[in-house]
């Protein structure tokens, strides 16, 4: 079957080449893509939205700087989840082109806004806990409410303003550049630039995370030395060991899931690639889904907080549901009770 090769110039901006974007060939793998995105997209939303009725429903989690970052990501990661599937399933299974270039860069940078605010949330997490296990003492005065919200805004809209910058002008239409291979209409210099934000902000991640894990063990081994001394400084010192390495669980999953992804966009980059490695990446895309997905049962596995909070919520359906079986029998019983009567 004749593939449709695209030379990498201005010329990939016509409408007639985004179907040399749909690199699905088979009824099969069409299927299957459907099938991923159906089954992840629909357990991320649930389980992400879970996430932030948890946080949200409970003051004692609310309040808290740590757990604003943590349903930060869940938000990231509902939004990612909603956008991606809708236009990845239209454009690679629907095989739809009808839309616009700026509909699609509108689209495109919506995932990307996700993306990048669900790995700047990770990162305002690290510093969080990097700062509740080196200043323990000044932790509240440093790491305040108000100041959380604020680097929240900063976050979203700097991460915004950096995955919409194809749809205000840079793009390879406009600049009459070298387009990707990967994705229409984005110019390479701005796939090199976006690479290497999402690098910069790993990278910090990665160094934020070591510094904890290393005070983590600091602590492990005073609280092994001080067994005798269990107050309340071992008790919050157990809860950021224990939160530290939730959220190494979380990198690590990152990391599993969006690396081959990262690794063919920075390959396309520096050369071409073929057929089969650009239906690689289509099914690699999917792997993000994976991980939005994952997130929130690590928290409910590792968080005894938000464990406690979803062992309440069901405890509270039980009962609600438990008293509605009833009601009808009591209703029964009474009515029966007043003819006896």
């Amino acid at each position: 079957m004749d593939t449709c090769r695209i030379p990498p110039n201005a010329s990939k901006c016509s409408g007639s080449t985004m179907e040399c974007f749909m690199v699905l060939s088979t009824q099969a793998q069409k299927i299957s893509i459907g099938i991923l995105c159906g089954l992840f997209g629909t357990m991320c939303i649930f389980e992400n939205s879970l996430v932030l009725y948890l946080i949200f429903s409970s003051p004692g989690t609310r309040k808290k700087p740590s757990y604003l970052f943590i349903g930060s990501l869940a938000l990231a990661d509902i939004l990612a989840s909603i956008i991606f599937v809708c236009s990845f399933v239209n454009f690679h299974v629907f095989n739809e082109a009808g839309f616009s270039k700026e509909v699609f860069l509108l689209q495109l940078g919506g995932v990307n806004t996700s993306f990048s605010a669900s790995l700047s949330s990770l990162l305002l997490t690290a510093l969080d806990r990097w700062i509740s296990i080196s200043r323990p003492s000044e932790y509240k005065l440093l790491m305040t409410r108000k100041r959380a919200w604020t680097a929240l805004a900063v976050l979203w809209v700097t991460c915004a303003t950096i995955a919409c910058l194809p749809l205000l002008g840079w793009n390879c239409c406009v600049l009459d550049s070298t387009c990707s291979e990967l994705f229409p209409f984005v110019d390479d210099n701005y796939l090199s630039g976006w690479i290497c934000f999402i690098v910069v902000l790993l990278g910090c991640i990665v160094y934020a995370y070591a510094h904890v894990l290393w005070r983590a063990h600091q602590h492990v081994a005073y609280m092994e030395k001080h067994q005798a001394q269990a107050g309340k400084q071992n008790t919050r010192m157990r809860m950021d060991v224990m939160l530290a390495k939730t959220l190494v669980m979380v990198l690590a999953v990152l990391m599993l899931c969006w690396s081959p992804v990262l690794v063919l966009m920075i390959y396309s980059i520096f050369s071409r690639l073929s057929d089969r490695l650009r239906k690689v990446f289509a099914f690699c895309s999917t792997l993000c889904l994976l991980n939005s997905m994952v997130n929130p049962i690590i928290y409910a596995l590792r968080s005894k907080e938000l464990f406690s909070s979803l062992r309440r919520v069901f405890s509270h359906f039980r009962r609600r549901l438990k008293a509605a079986e009833e009601s009808p029998e009591a209703e029964s019983t009474h009515k029966s009770s007043v003819i006896e009567t």
